[in-house]
């Protein structure tokens, strides 16, 4: 427990004044990891403190590499000395494999934070996919499309979801058959 109040208290320190809706979306994603935790097992406290901290990257002083997902688990891993599958979840939420594809970093990416399989990595997709900007919950395909609209047609962020959308659905997918399981 001390764990996710620490990655969220570390959220709102570099998010809340500087980009308060990003940290209102991460507190809804927070709360959806939170909601979907038991899935995961051994790794609950992992994936919560991974969807409160997931979006650290885009916090003006972290930004290096222009690509959130590195820069934060970077900030996490160097600077916060975060657990390393905080670390690698962050830096995989959401496909960000593709983008790092999509920047010429996908080698940075995957030799500094190998991927992480299974329910975990489906969780935090899930919980951010399905949580609007504003940190109210939303269909995937909303989603979706909220996010190619924001950035418009030919922006990299844009090309990288429409291309991870399918696996993206997939996630939400398993993470909704598993809550129907359960």
């Amino acid at each position: 427990m001390a764990e996710i109040e620490r990655a969220r208290d570390l959220t709102r320190l570099v998010l809340a004044e500087s980009i308060p809706r990003r940290w209102a979306h991460s507190q809804g994603v927070g709360r959806k990891a939170e909601s979907v935790a038991h899935l995961v097992g051994d790794d609950a406290s992992a994936l919560v403190c991974a969807a409160w901290l997931h979006d650290v990257g885009y916090a003006p002083d972290l930004v290096v590499t222009g690509m959130h997902q590195l820069d934060g688990a970077r900030y996490l891993r160097d600077v916060a000395g975060m657990d390393d599958l905080i670390c690698r979840l962050v830096a995989h939420h959401s496909c960000a494999f593709i983008e790092g594809q999509n920047r010429g970093l996908a080698d940075e990416l995957t030799n500094e934070f190998p991927p992480v399989e299974g329910l975990a990595s489906h969780a935090i997709t899930y919980a951010d996919m399905t949580t609007t900007p504003d940190g109210e919950p939303v269909e995937v395909e909303r989603r979706l499309a909220e996010i190619l609209s924001r950035y418009g047609d030919g922006h990299l962020v844009a090309e990288s979801i429409r291309e991870a959308s399918p696996l993206i659905i997939d996630s939400v997918q398993v993470i909704n058959a598993a809550l129907a399981q359960r």
